[in-house]
């Protein structure tokens, strides 16, 4: 499945959007490209029990300067679901890395919001070559960071969760007051598995117990943004100075935000990333 929409960008240089399902050795990734074709690549990377709708409000504030590339890891949004395939972040990263080889793209900055930018920093890993920055977005440095956001107690005989269910796992995502949860979002969780959802959760855990994000990042020699919504609700905010461990990073918080800056006020996340990107 591809859908493209072609058109000249407002410097000249061409211009389109694609969605297609790309197959893979162990399953089908969805992926959306918007922005100019010739511009740097921007990877943006959704966090668990999401997909690439979770970017929509930023989209549009990137596409001006970033070819915009987004996926659903697999077992999220429009992605295969299999129950035997690997949701280790080692895994969803070399899919990452396929996608891009796939799109021809020889070198992206990576975004990823929450485990997103685990996936992002496990790509650095294996790819260094490919990456030529990372920004972080609510990544939690390490597990005895983690604050709350199992999946609600909701049990695989339970699935899928009830409306009320849904509405307080996903409650702890947002802290903006007034905020009101977007019911694609919560589309986005209705529509995985328990398997695919308790096993991604599982291995950011895992990828985190095996070594702190900071130290990992501290040997890549890579740019890195860390962007933080202060009042975060699933990581406390306090561990990203964490990351000023890794030589050069830049650490920004974003007071009366929550865990999704990137939903709760798109323009002044935008601006952070657009300002580190150039």
């Amino acid at each position: 499945m591809t859908v493209s929409d072609g058109r000249p960008h407002a410097n000249g240089s061409a211009e389109a959007t694609t969605s297609s399902l790309l197959s893979l050795d162990d399953g089908d990734i969805y992926v959306r490209v918007e922005g100019p074709l010739d511009a740097p690549a921007l990877l943006l990377i959704h966090g668990s029990a999401s997909s690439t709708r979770s970017w929509d409000p930023m989209v549009p504030l990137l596409t001006g300067s970033h070819r915009v590339i987004r996926i659903d890891l697999l077992g999220h949004g429009r992605s295969a679901k299999p129950v035997d395939r690997s949701y280790a972040i080692p895994d969803q990263a070399r899919r990452a890395g396929a996608v891009l080889d796939r799109l021809g793209v020889e070198r992206a900055v990576l975004v990823g919001h929450s485990s997103g930018g685990v996936v992002a920093t496990a790509l650095a890993e294996q790819r260094p070559g490919l990456v030529a920055a990372l920004a972080l977005i609510n990544t939690g440095p390490r597990l005895d960071a983690f604050i709350a956001a199992d999946a609600a107690g909701i049990g695989a005989q339970q699935w899928p969760p009830t409306d009320e269910q849904l509405r307080r796992f996903a409650s702890t995502g947002f802290s903006r007051e007034g905020y009101r949860i977007p019911e694609e979002l919560l589309d986005d969780v209705r529509g995985m598995t328990h398997h695919s959802l308790t096993t991604s959760m599982q291995a950011t855990c895992s990828y985190l117990e095996q070594q702190a994000l900071p130290d990992r990042l501290a040997v890549l020699g890579k740019p890195l943004l860390v962007i933080f919504g202060e009042d975060d609700r699933r990581w406390r905010s306090s561990s990203a100075v964490d990351y000023r461990a890794v030589p050069g990073a830049r650490v920004e918080m974003l007071p009366g935000l929550g865990h999704s800056p990137l939903l709760e006020d798109p323009p002044r996340t935008a601006a952070a990333l657009l300002a580190f990107t150039g």
